[in-house]
């Protein structure tokens, strides 16, 4: 596999990844009646928050302090939501600009990780990482439950993304191909776990022991 190609290929995932995250901050934001400046902040963490663990784990220069049309696209669409009537958006378009970025950025991340040389398990891992990472972030600091502790399917259908590209890159498939099909993926389980509740079953030893 040609790294560097199949990185160059998928760069489009990045800033979509971005875009889509930092719109879900900025909405998570505008749930909570906040003031501008927080639009804009609300946007910039959820957008590069799992991208910089991703690129810090690895040992990569930060992807947005390199690149400035990375912020710029963040308070830009903070501004963007900001304005725009509150009827555009939806209660629910925050977990569904969330699932398209959960299936983007986990394709990019695994890429971004192969790229630089990382085995295909953690370069997977690094996929979801860079997906989750911004979410909890905005989560936390919005006070608000963690989305990756909800009981339907979240870092289960990030976790099929990467792994689906990984696996279907080391079977000798186009990069672009590997990535639409495993972009689907996700974002398919990650949708019916939105519509249908779709959940695993959780721990219970907890009650056993009663």
């Amino acid at each position: 596999m040609n790294s560097a190609v199949l990185y160059d290929a998928l760069g489009w995932l990045d800033l979509f990844g971005i875009a889509v995250f930092a719109i879900s901050g900025a909405l998570v934001a505008a749930r909570n009646g906040q003031t501008l400046i927080t639009f804009a902040f609300f946007a910039l963490v959820t957008g590069v928050g799992g991208g910089t663990v991703r690129d810090l784990l690895i040992g990569a220069p930060v992807f947005w302090v390199q690149d400035s049309r990375v912020p710029i696209l963040c308070l830009a669409i903070a501004l963007i939501v900001w304005i725009t009537p509150v009827r555009i958006w939806r209660p629910a378009a925050v977990d569904w600009f969330d699932a398209i970025g959960l299936a983007a950025y986990s394709v990019f991340g695994a890429a971004k990780a192969m790229q630089l040389g990382i085995d295909p398990v953690p370069a997977a891992i690094m996929g979801i990482i860079t997906a989750s990472v911004g979410g909890v972030i905005r989560d936390l600091v919005a006070g608000e439950p963690s989305i990756i502790i909800r009981p339907e399917l979240y870092v289960t259908a990030g976790a099929l993304s990467a792994f689906a590209f990984v696996g279907l890159v080391q079977t000798g498939m186009t990069g672009i191909a590997a990535a639409l099909i495993a972009f689907v993926a996700g974002f398919a389980l990650r949708a019916l776990a939105i519509v249908k509740g779709l959940s695993l079953p959780s721990y219970r030893g907890a009650e056993d022991s009663e």
